[in-house]
């Protein structure tokens, strides 16, 4: 028989009162109510509870102080106007926080998370014991970010391939860089490849090499990327971009563990541990018939999904403080806070460029700001749907003086890309937008327009 759960739910307000325990009962949990600190240590054992859900503001102190007197996770509450309130309870120890007017599911899930948090921990929330990241330069205490931790460390011991998967920006290449530096091939240099980045013609050789006179312009032999990463990590960022062809020869590789040069007759053994991401539905990929099934079975061994920053939580604020003080130090800036109203909208805001824009962002504030706090203004993140097209690169100046008047930018670049993809290649398509391959692919994942599959002859 499973035990009952109890709960403490600390709230001035009888409304809200009644309501989370009505919402917290539905699920069959215990649960007592106090209406100030005071009444919560007159009636109950604060220790004998597995989790307290308490308001920031009661009638006789803040609810950060119930977490000085008791082991008992502390859930807050707080509204976004005491955000930085909110900062001041995750660094006083509270086990997370929700913002009022809360949504049922969300503290439901904080409930379960916390009460199964404190089993796996046997009750110890003790914020000092060792729980340094893997990740050389992520930040994150978020469940999420705890389990991809967990499993970057489990998956660094084994010599499985292994497949990231997260948005633009996520930080999927300092992942690959944590599963390679924990590993025992950590000794030789890792090798990363864009696979996006490389010309399609140009791919294959890049990758697997050549021999003198394979092609026009072929004048010497070339040791291709994945032999050079014998002994070592190779990481093929966005392999979802990988042309049919060259996804059969990495096949080759990981079913043989050895690669034939372009115009060769003779393989080479290679002994290479491959990490792959994505951003992509690889298994749509499939469907679609871009991504080949064998291959997609032999990678996807191990998954690891990074969260993107706006389910991140807590981890949004303390992230964002920390570039801040990176950022100051890189750019021998004075140090910096954020306004209430700073916080308050980087919290708000859903970041669809994920940790790579909040940087940007907190660097175009540092350069900018005069004085020694920076404002909601100097973030720049109100206007989020025309903001990245604006300013992300100058290269987007010929695209945006080209587009019809009646159209939006994204209206006009995915009429022309389809429009002319079948019978332009990626680099003509460039030049004809005005950009470089490089903005036209990020472009592509903006607007969600993939790339056309060359047909099979």
């Amino acid at each position: 028989m499973i035990a009952t759960k109890d709960i403490l739910v600390v709230e001035a307000d009888e409304v809200t009162r009644n309501a989370l325990k009505l919402l917290l009962a539905q699920y069959k949990y215990s649960v007592n109510e106090a209406r100030s600190i005071k009444e919560s240590l007159e009636k109950y054992d604060v220790d004998s509870f597995d989790v307290i859900v308490s308001d920031l503001n009661l009638p006789d102190g803040l609810g950060t102080d119930l977490i000085k007197i008791t082991n008992t996770p502390v859930l807050i509450m707080t509204r976004y106007s005491s955000i930085r309130s909110a900062i001041d309870t995750i660094k006083m120890g509270a086990a997370d926080y929700i913002a009022k007017p809360f949504d049922n599911n969300e503290i439901i899930e904080a409930v379960v998370r916390l009460i199964s948090e404190k089993e796996n921990k046997k009750g110890s929330f003790n914020r000092n014991e060792d729980q340094e990241p893997p990740v050389q330069g992520m930040v994150g205490r978020c469940p999420q970010m705890m389990e991809l931790f967990r499993r970057i460390r489990k998956v660094a011991q084994t010599s499985s391939t292994a497949l990231v998967n997260g948005e633009s920006g996520t930080g999927k290449e300092l992942v690959a860089k944590a599963i390679h530096d924990l590993s025992t091939r950590k000794k030789q240099e890792m090798i990363s490849v864009n696979c996006a980045a490389i010309p399609e013609n140009l791919i294959e050789s890049e990758l697997f090499g050549h021999e003198k006179g394979a092609f026009t312009g072929a004048t010497a032999t070339r040791t291709g990327l994945v032999e050079a990463a014998h002994g070592s990590t190779l990481f093929l960022d966005e392999i979802g971009e990988l042309p049919l062809e060259a996804q059969a020869r990495l096949l080759r590789v990981l079913q043989e563990n050895e690669i034939r040069k372009v115009g060769s007759v003779q393989s080479t053994k290679v002994d290479v541990r491959l990490v792959a991401a994505t951003h992509r539905d690889l298994k749509q990929l499939v469907i679609d018939g871009d991504f080949r099934e064998d291959l997609y079975y032999r990678i996807n061994v191990m998954t690891l999904l990074i969260p993107p920053l706006r389910d991140r939580g807590n981890d949004i604020l303390e992230l964002a403080e920390i570039k801040l003080k990176r950022t100051c130090s890189r750019l021998e800036a004075p140090t910096l806070n954020f306004s209430e109203g700073a916080n308050t909208a980087i919290i708000s805001y859903s970041w669809p460029g994920n940790v790579r824009e909040l940087e940007n962002a907190i660097e175009r504030a540092v350069v900018l700001v005069e004085g020694s706090e920076i404002g909601e203004e100097l973030l720049a993140i109100e206007a989020e749907s025309t903001i990245e097209v604006r300013e992300s690169s100058s290269e987007t100046t010929s695209l945006n003086e080209n587009y019809n008047e009646g159209l939006s930018l994204q209206e006009y670049f995915q009429r022309f890309v389809l429009e002319h993809q079948g019978f332009l290649n990626e680099t003509q398509l460039a030049e004809k937008l005005g950009i470089s391959r490089k903005c036209l692919w990020e472009r592509r994942q903006k607007f969600g327009i993939p790339r056309k599959k060359k047909e099979s002859a």
